[in-house]
Order: structure tokens, then sequence, then C-alpha cells
């Protein structure tokens, strides 16, 4: 590994690795990687995280060192991130679109100097994202909840896919990559970037997609897995459909219990109110009328060429219950929305939490088609599209409807989602988080009963993951397995900020 040129206590190299493993000898693309290296003089080894997505930079993650990992674990390990093949640094996917931003892109908002965001609501967004954070089927989405036909919602998706299918297809090189970037080849990847490395055993963190991504490792390399934490676990065993239905409700039972925070007092900025009147239905309720309204007529910002649509007010909801430390900003850009009617901080938000690409790129599906078959067809579409609108009135839609997007990507896997075991194993912890709405914690729950040498370590919290935005709790237990190869006890659990 070279030196950094831009960072001090950083090394970089590009790894070459097959396009395909069962043609080792064929064609090659390259992973790019990054260390910092550890900064006590008892080094342990090198530690490997990825952010989730699937789409971020594990790069980029690795350079905000600082803020994603302790200093105990700065001071012992070499903390490495590497790019995920598609993404980044990487042999890229790359896309002609309209408004295509590149696959793992930082995603940090251009805010003014009076705007009261941190560049670290991004970071703390990004772990996982098994649905996208952008309303990819407005105005389709919008038509149907208006009652237009099911079938005319799924051809404008259709459509949609099959032109970005298009759009990625004749611009990324080689032309096999968009079959090439399931979870499967870069869990390979990544036991070559350990080999290469000089660990005789993975050490691993991994959040949201991370976690999916590290389970599988274990499962191929059960010899060379090592300690591994998975924070926001996915469940291998969900369809596309049925990871739609169980974010659906996160989100929404998340955006209630923002509405119950605000509504008393707990959301909110110093001398600030909750715009968010009566119990926690009406509240709710007002957020969704906010979202109509604004799609019927878009409120104005202080950019005479940019105003605020319901769609935008969505997706910035949406990202913002994935950091429950930045729900006093969205009180405050809701009350400038419903009683100034001025979007300027609903818009900042949304450009904060989505800017640069990341999970919103096409690299989120051309990973998740790869990994998990097309299933179902029109009539089961619907009736999981129903669904997801019963029970998450606000967020359902764009939720929905995974498979025929897949579909229409057309670059399908084959294997079925099924457990992993991990026979064989080291002990892997998996921290779940109560009120997570993208990685539900019945998934963590799930994962940790699945592996074979699983153990879970609860937060009772809100928010997406827990390690880096919890209290020193999950902090302790993490590091204290990570360093010193010590579990939690059975059924452990952490409250709050403690």
């Amino acid at each position: 590994m070279e030196k950094s040129a831009d960072k001090t206590g950083f090394q970089c190299a590009r790894v070459t690795v097959p396009l395909d493993y069962s043609k080792p000898d064929g064609q090659t693309i390259e992973i790019a990687m990054k260390k910092h290296v550890a900064t006590g003089s008892v080094r342990r080894g090198s530690l490997f995280a990825n952010p989730g997505g699937p789409g971020y930079s594990g790069v980029e993650m690795v350079e905000d060192n600082e803020k994603q990992f302790s200093p105990d674990l700065n001071t012992s390990y070499d903390i490495i991130g590497f790019d995920p093949r598609g993404i980044g640094d990487s042999t890229p996917i790359t896309c002609t679109g309209a408004g295509e931003t590149p696959a793992g892109g930082a995603a940090r908002g251009a805010m003014g100097a009076e705007d009261p965001l941190s560049d670290s609501i991004r970071a703390d967004a990004a772990g996982v994202d098994p649905a996208p954070p952008e309303d990819t089927e407005v105005p389709a989405a919008g038509a149907a909840e208006g009652g237009a036909d099911f079938k005319t919602l799924i051809d404008e998706i259709t459509k949609n896919y099959r032109q970005k299918e298009a759009d990625c297809a004749s611009a990324t090189k080689p032309a096999g990559l968009l079959d090439h970037v399931d979870t499967v080849s870069v869990a390979r990847d990544l036991d070559v970037l350990r080999a290469l490395s000089g660990d005789e055993k993975l050490t691993y963190l991994g959040f949201s997609y991370g976690t999916y991504l590290g389970a599988h490792y274990a499962e191929l390399f059960p010899a060379n897995t090592g300690r591994m934490v998975f924070d926001g676990a996915v469940d291998p065993t969900l369809s596309l459909g049925e990871r739609g239905v169980g974010q659906a409700r996160g989100f929404e039972s998340s955006l209630r219990t923002y509405v119950e925070q605000c509504q008393a007092g707990l959301a909110v900025q110093k001398g600030q109110s909750c715009p968010l009147t009566g119990d926690t239905d009406a509240g709710v309720q007002q957020v969704r009328d906010l979202i109509t309204s604004a799609n019927q007529s878009p409120l104005k910002t202080t950019d005479p060429n940019v105003t605020v649509n319901g769609s935008t007010i969505r997706v910035a909801v949406n990202r913002l219950m994935y950091s429950s430390e930045y729900w006093s900003l969205l009180t405050y850009a809701l009350d400038q929305a419903m009683n100034q009617q001025d979007g300027t901080y609903i818009q900042a938000l949304y450009g904060s939490a989505t800017a640069g690409g990341g999970s919103g790129a096409p690299t989120f599906y051309a990973v998740n088609c790869l990994d998990i078959p097309v299933q179902g067809d029109m009539s089961t579409w619907e009736q999981q599209y129903r669904q997801n609108l019963q029970s998450s009135p606000t967020f359902g839609a764009s939720l929905s409807n995974q498979d025929a997007r897949c579909q229409a990507w057309g670059h399908n896997g084959t294997r079925k989602p099924a457990p992993i075991h991990a026979k064989g194993a080291a002990p892997i912890l998996v921290v779940g988080t109560t009120g997570d709405p993208a990685t539900p914690y019945a998934w963590s729950q799930a994962v940790a009963d699945q592996l074979e040498s699983g153990r879970l370590l609860t937060w009772e919290g809100n928010g997406h993951t827990a390690y880096g935005r919890s209290g020193p709790c999950v902090h302790r237990a993490v590091d204290d397995y990570l360093l010193n190869g010590t579990m939690p006890k059975e059924d452990s659990t952490c409250k709050g900020s403690e």
C-alpha cells in the first residue's frame, strides 16, 4: 500500500481481482482500498469495515475514521475500508442518464452558514438501505394513491428502470460488470483483501447492508472468520417484497415515535414548539397533509429557482427517521413549512441526506437484483403494494414494487433467500436497535438466531444502527469484543443514552 497523497496517516492500494470468480484467468477489475494506520505502538492487525448501502463507499468511511470509530479502535487497528466492485474508486458502474451521480460519492449537502446541519447527518443516515432514499414512483405513485390502475404504475416503473439499465449498460466497462456485482463476489473480493493485508483472520465491522456482506463472508470462509460485528442486520431469508413490507411498517412506526417526541417537547430546539397539534394520529396526519398540499402547490424557498414538492418532503422525513439525534432539525423544518410556507429547510435536509449517490444510485439495484431473484407476479405485487399503503400511508408507496423494478432492470440472480448459519465461524456479535426503521429489530433477532455462533445485543433506541450514535453501553460492548474477544452476556440490553 502506498501513502495517501491527501491525508497523513493513510495508505491506499488498488487490487486486481477476477470479474467472474468462475473464470479466474478471464477479465479483471480493480478494488480500491484505504487504510488508516493504527496510531498506537501495539498493532492488533486490520479491522475491515463496510458502511452499508449497497452503494456506499468504504474508502470514504475510513477517511472519516475519527467520527466512525472509537479512539481505542483507531489506536489498536489498521482500519481498512474498500469500495465494493461497481462503486466509487473501484471499477465503477457508470451511467449516462441525466441527473445520475457516481455510486458511492460523498453525500454532503451544500448548506449555507446559517443552516443548522452537520456533515455527519449524511454519515449517520448512510448505513443501510434495503430501499432507496428517493421517491422513485412519483408521479406514478401519486396517481396510484389517487386510484389509478395498478398496471399503469408498474408500466411506469418498468419504463423507468429499463431506461436506467440502458443508461448504465451503455457506459459501464467492462461490459459484464452489471452481472457480477453480487454480494457473494464482493465477499470473495474481501477475502483477497484480507489475505493481501497479511491477516490470518478477518476482523470486521459491518453496518446495515454491510451485515449482509459479512454474513455471506462468514458462510463462504468460516475458517478465515475472526471477530465480526453486525450492526443493524439484514435478514437473508427475506424476498425483495418482504423487505419492503418490513420497512414500510418500520418507517411509519418511527414517524409516530417522532411525532410523540415532538409533541412532548423532546424533539424541538430551545425556544421552539412543535407545529404538530392534537394527539399522535392527528400529528402524523398533518405531516401527510403537508406532503399532499406541497404536491398540489410546491413551497417556495430562498432560491427563486427551487421549490419543494411533496416528494421532497416525504424523502426528507424518511431520511431523518434514520437519525433521531436530528429530529429537532426536522421539527424546525416542518414548522417553517407549515406555518411560514417556507420550504428552505426541508430542501436543506433533503440535500444533506440524499446528495451524492450512495444507495440512491443504480448500484443499489444492480447489487440487490443479483442477490435476490424476482418473485411473484402482478397480482402478488399489487397485494403487497396495498398492504404497504395500509400499514404505511406515509411511505408505503415508495417502499413497494422492488420486484417490478428488478424485473425491469433485467440483471437478475437465481439464488433464493435462505438462512445463513456460518457453521464453524468465530462468535459473531449482532447489534439490533428496537426503533430501527430501515433494518427492523426483528431482522437482527432473526440473523442472531440463524448464525451458529451469533449473539444479540439489543439497544433500546431510535434510528438506524447503534454503534457511533448510541451511548457508551453499546460502544463498550462492541469495542470489548473487537479488542479483547469478550462477548456481552446473553440477552444483554443497552437503554437509551446509557
